[in-house]
């Protein structure tokens, strides 16, 4: 349905490349509220409006937007002048199109020739145009009601206008199965749940099982018309942030079987390797970089991704060689350091039930506020909990980092830090620096390892790392020796 009155921040998407097609597009405007500007010719692309063209309206109201190639199918929108009211329309295979749009009444006084796909969306436009009063209204009745009485009324009749739209939706699915607004509707269908009011726990389960079994049964993963609608990424990112158990190894899972639905289809292929790489580059939960490395490794490193340019591709794997050796589940690497005493003090000469690995710099406003209250919780319970301290200064500034611990009585820790010569020998044996080994990228930097110093939490709140260290305890109580 087209937009009229909401101003649109147009972005304009770098990456995407131009189509294959030779034989060119023609959209011509016509508008009588107009006789100067520029007008713009975008598409939605995930949850943006992207510009394709740009043309000057004339004197007599015309614009024209044309080139040489053809346009890739999808949803496109004309935007006027001031960007403020634009019209939605679609383009499949015919391509010259005209459109007589009249600015005082988008939705009435609009006229699209030259694709047959867009009778049917004007159609769907005017039919959803002439329910959305009733539907508001209904809405608002529902959320005023006073008695159970009326709720139960309103809410039925706010129920059966909204079948008004499904049925009709259902009837262009049925009646135009090939029509590229069939094609949508379908993309747009939600899967219906088996128990609308699950009893048991068995009940939720199925339930879940069953909406995640049919989410995409819509949705065909060779059709990249899809993409460029403001739908998909919404539906996609729903998906992978909501339905799906939030544990790496299930990430992975339903990104490779996608991936292996889309990959005959160049754009789609595409569109969800760039997403999935964005969303997992710099994830939401501990744990799922190792989707972002499972990626990497799988597809950036083969050369799947050619679209990508040096930078980008120096970007990504740049990230994912920051990220491999420290991933969850992995054995930290080990580390050899000075000690404040200039004795040599490795990692993994530190007998410990758990050890906290800290990267930290005296001069940091952060570690000054959040070294101290590290110190105060290891005092306070961890050190009576078998937790041992192995401090790394991350920064050249030894004097001020032996005033701090000082300063600070930070006594009992294994404070440590990375001579010249430590440094020098590491460079001439080729060995992966500190920084990479454990993505020390700002500070400070915290890990959490068991016994067997195998990375178990990192980059958390201090209070999130005695959350999953009181998890641990209480699951293997007997490692505990006071």
């Amino acid at each position: 349905m087209a937009i009229t009155t909401k101003t649109f921040i147009i972005s304009i998407l770098v990456t995407l490349g131009s189509s294959a097609f030779s034989q060119g597009y023609n959209v011509t405007l016509h508008t009588p509220n107009y006789k100067s500007g520029q007008a713009y010719l975008t598409f939605y692309y995930g949850k943006n409006l992207n510009i394709q063209d740009s043309a000057i309206i004339n004197g007599t109201g015309t614009a024209v937007f044309t080139r040489k190639e053809k346009l890739e199918p999808g949803i496109y929108s004309v935007i006027f002048p001031g960007k403020s009211k634009l019209v939605d329309f679609l383009v499949d295979k015919q391509q010259v199109i005209t459109i007589k749009a009249d600015t005082s009444d988008l939705i009435n006084k609009l006229e699209i020739t030259g694709s047959k796909e867009n009778i049917l969306f004007e159609e769907y436009q005017k039919f959803i145009s002439s329910k959305s009063n009733s539907l508001f209204l209904a809405q608002q009745a529902f959320s005023k009601s006073k008695s159970k009485v009326d709720s139960i009324e309103n809410e039925k009749k706010y129920r059966n206008l909204n079948k008004e739209l499904i049925d009709y939706r259902e009837k262009i699915i049925a009646d135009h199965p090939t029509a590229m607004l069939a094609v949508l509707f379908s993309a747009m269908k939600e899967p219906v749940v088996l128990s609308q009011t699950p009893h048991t726990k068995e009940d939720s389960i199925n339930n879940y099982e069953y909406y995640k079994q049919h989410y995409w049964d819509g949705i065909s993963f060779m059709d990249d018309r899809i993409i460029r609608t403001p739908f998909f990424l919404p539906k996609l990112e729903r998906y992978f942030r909501d339905i799906l158990v939030q544990a790496p190894d299930t990430i992975i899972k339903e990104s490779d079987y996608l991936l292996l639905l889309a990959r005959n289809n160049p754009g789609m292929y595409k569109f969800m390797i760039n997403w999935l790489t964005d969303e997992y580059i710099n994830p939401r939960y501990m744990g799922q970089d190792a989707v972002f490395v499972h990626l990497f490794e799988k597809y950036h490193a083969t050369g799947v991704s050619t679209w990508l340019n040096k930078k980008q591709m120096k970007t990504i794997s740049d990230r994912a060689y920051m990220l491999m050796s420290n991933l969850l589940g992995n054995k930290a690497a080990d580390l050899n350091m000075v000690d404040t005493g200039g004795k040599v003090s490795k990692l993994y000469n530190l007998d410990a039930n758990y050890t906290v690995v800290v990267f930290w710099d005296p001069t940091c406003s952060h570690c000054k506020e959040q070294i101290p209250r590290l110190d105060s919780i290891y005092k306070a319970k961890w050190k009576s909990e078998g937790v041992k301290i192995y401090a790394v200064l991350s920064e050249n500034e030894i004097p001020k980092w032996m005033d701090f611990i000082h300063e600070h009585k930070l006594t009992g820790w294994t404070n440590v830090y990375q001579t010249p010569a430590l440094k020098k020998e590491e460079e001439k044996s080729q060995i992966a620096g500190y920084r990479q080994l454990y993505d020390v990228t700002q500070t400070p930097t915290i890990y959490l390892l068991d016994k067997e110093k195998r990375i178990i939490a990192k980059k958390l709140t201090i209070l999130q790392f005695d959350d999953v260290l009181q998890m641990k305890i209480k699951n293997n109580p007997s490692i505990i020796t006071r």
